[in-house]
């Protein structure tokens, strides 16, 4: 206890750090009391009373979940930071497959800002396209909630101010990032996620009062426990290639001639293999709207995110996107390349192809655990509820929810830690150092 209060007097001793934890709470504030401001033209009482009898699942209760409750509140943030994450995951592709974003992103800070502004307009109309689909399947599902407001007009006011609100979001994620600490964006993410989990336990609790297994919520909380210590455990591992730097002479010093450590991530895809397979994985529920396919069985059972055969498939289609995730974010030729421009080499791997083969090798090998571990924490929520988990909580037994809270607390923490060690303080630990998620290839989260 006495640890934990010196280190947060050195914490708030540092001005600069002081002040970058003050505007991050002062933004995050204005981000949760945007999730309650309903759009126009819905009645949130009557809102409230629907959502109470209906339960999001699949992709939209992901999206819920991100958004910290605003969807289903039909909040000016509704969509939150989605459609920016789709558009740069649309961009992140077209810069690897298309020769002209390639030759953007080699052009430097004019090049990232030509991208970003791609990224924008793109955010725009994914915001402006899924927000018509919103506002539409409100009306046919929570049509009592509408105040009588004329359908076109509603629709027209509705689509600007969700456009309006994932802006507003997007512009607060940069500006933690710039006056805060951490990526913004994923903070915004993670707080969303945190903000149901008050929620979520105290239901789990209740439950297990009323059937008298206080001794079983235990049971379940040091197994959750213990599931957020394996995915720190995930999120944190490397393979550290050892690397040595030839001895060199610049003017009368010499340089190089020490060894360091390439690290590569067991788990270098991060959360968006779930993410692709969470998206592929509503399609049949799509599917079974159409007269064709509305009696197959096999698409039925898709839809049950619970189910045998959903859980089966997403597990194979995780290890899958794992797999062509890291191929695309990791070019083993570039590390290599840029290995030898710098006079580094691989001990007994000769530089060039051979070093390039040797990494490929070592990401092969390292990320067939990692993927199948990532598989399992996918799919842990789904063996949480068969052994009488509170749906609301099972949910923060693994997936997304779970991978997301973790790698953005530990990336967070790290800053402030640099910043606790540049003062000459301690660190968070007694002992070792808090690794994030920034790595060789690491992939985007948030």
């Amino acid at each position: 206890m006495k640890k934990l209060i010196t280190t947060l007097r050195n914490i708030f001793s540092i001005e600069d750090l002081r002040t970058r934890i003050i505007n991050l709470a002062l933004l995050l504030l204005v981000y949760r009391i945007g999730t309650f401001i309903v759009i126009p033209g819905v009645d949130p009482v009557i809102l409230g009373e629907l959502n109470k009898a209906a339960k999001l699942e699949g992709l939209l209760g992901l999206i819920n979940t991100f958004s910290g409750g605003a969807f289903e509140r039909v909040s000016v943030f509704a969509l939150g930071i989605m459609p920016y994450i789709s558009a740069s995951i649309v961009v992140q592709l077209l810069t690897i497959a298309v020769p002209s974003f390639q030759k953007m992103q080699k052009e430097g800070e004019d090049g990232r800002r030509k991208i970003n502004l791609i990224t924008r307009y793109l955010t725009i109309a994914i915001t402006a396209v899924q927000g018509m689909a919103y506002l539409v399947n409100l009306k046919s599902t929570k049509a009592e909630a509408l105040m009588g407001m004329n359908w076109t007009m509603f629709l027209v006011v509705g689509v600007t101010v969700l456009v309006a609100g994932t802006m507003f979001v997007m512009w607060l994620g940069e500006r933690i990032t710039d006056r805060g600490i951490g990526n913004g964006i994923s903070i915004i993410i993670m707080v969303g996620i945190i903000a149901r989990l008050p929620l979520a336990l105290l239901a789990e609790i209740q439950g297990r009062f009323e059937t008298g297994g206080f001794i079983m919520f235990i049971i379940e909380f040091v197994i959750w426990i213990v599931t957020i210590l394996a995915v720190i455990a995930l999120v944190q591992a490397t393979r550290r290639i050892p690397v040595q730097y030839a001895k060199r002479i610049v003017g009368n010093r010499q340089t190089g001639g020490v060894r360091q450590y390439l690290p590569l991530k067991v788990n270098a895809a991060g959360v968006m293999p779930i993410i692709f397979a969470q998206a592929l994985m509503f399609l049949p529920a799509s599917a079974t709207q159409i007269s064709l396919f509305e009696n197959s069985t096999f698409l039925q059972s898709m839809t049950n995110p619970y189910g045998t055969w959903y859980n089966v498939v997403f597990f194979f289609m995780i290890v899958l996107f794992t797999y062509f995730y890291t191929a695309i974010t990791i070019n083993p030729n570039q590390i290599a390349d840029d290995l030898k421009r710098n006079g580094g080499f691989i001990p007994g791997v000769k530089p060039g192809r051979k070093t390039a083969n040797f990494i490929g090798s070592v990401m092969s090998r390292i990320t067939l655990p990692g993927s199948i571990f990532l598989g399992f924490v996918a799919i842990f929520p789904a063996f949480a509820i068969i052994f009488g988990v509170n749906d609301q909580f099972a949910q923060f037994y693994g997936g997304t929810s779970l991978l997301i809270m973790v790698g953005v607390i530990l990336d967070t923490l790290q800053q402030v830690e640099q910043y606790l060690i540049m003062r000459h303080y301690d660190g968070l630990m007694k002992t070792g150092r808090i690794k994030g998620r920034t790595s060789v290839g690491g992939a985007i989260t948030g």
